[in-house]
């Protein structure tokens, strides 16, 4: 049985659930959409660039969900999932998952996005495994704190390791990594099979350089 490791956003779905679900609560008036636009623009642009400081964007990104209550973000996430999510699933997506499946493969996503918004994604595709960034809990809300190692750059690499201890069973031989952005760079080298999955200019460049597969996950018209 072989980990087979797939990014989230822009990889298995056609877009990036944390950019997104901060476009929902402005448009759904969970925040000031104003200032919360700008912001979540700002924050996405850095992300592409690899300019990103994580601790400033998750300030601001998680200082929204305690706000409320577990229950009533719970309500929120429902309709996010319906209205946003699932129109960019993507079946080339799925039928990569099932391919792994099939193979008797672990299937396990790492994202540097939070649990709250990639957990239930995560149970829709049906993965075994995810590791995400995880959120404080008090009183039925979440603090804007972040527990343990965040899952991003780096982070990915720190945390799989981590898994990994925990699950002496599991190891990285024959496993595969999937993911379309450079700052997945560090996982990418850890694995035996890297992939490149519709990915940004420079993962496409290092991906070119060392021999790395890159395929496309999307339909033509997207």
């Amino acid at each position: 049985m072989a980990l087979a490791i797939f990014d989230l956003d822009n990889t298995l779905i056609a877009g990036d659930s944390d950019y997104l679900w901060g476009q929902f609560m402005a448009n759904e008036g969970m925040v000031d959409a104003v200032r919360f636009h700008e912001g979540n623009d700002h924050f996405y642009r850095q992300y592409e660039a690899g300019t990103m400081v994580l601790s400033e964007y998750l300030d601001f990104c998680l200082e929204p969900l305690t706000q409320y209550t577990l229950d009533e973000l719970k309500v929120w996430h429902d309709k996010f999932m319906e209205k946003i999510i699932r129109p960019i699933m993507l079946e080339k997506a799925a039928n990569l998952l099932k391919k792994h499946r099939d193979q008797g493969d672990y299937l396990m996503i790492i994202t540097a996005t939070s649990r709250f918004v990639t957990e239930p994604i995560a149970k829709e595709l049906n993965v075994d495994t995810l590791l995400a960034i995880e959120l404080e809990i008090d009183d039925n809300r979440y603090t804007g704190k972040v527990v343990g190692t965040p899952t991003y750059q780096e982070g990915k690499v720190t945390r799989l390791k981590q898994w990994l201890e925990e699950k002496p069973e599991y190891s990285l031989e024959g496993s595969y990594f999937y993911t379309d952005s450079k700052n997945d760079l560090p996982l990418l080298k850890q694995v035996d099979n890297p992939f490149a999955v519709d990915p940004d200019e420079h993962l496409a460049n290092e991906a070119r350089t060392n021999g790395w597969p890159i395929l496309s996950l999307r339909p033509l018209h997207i």
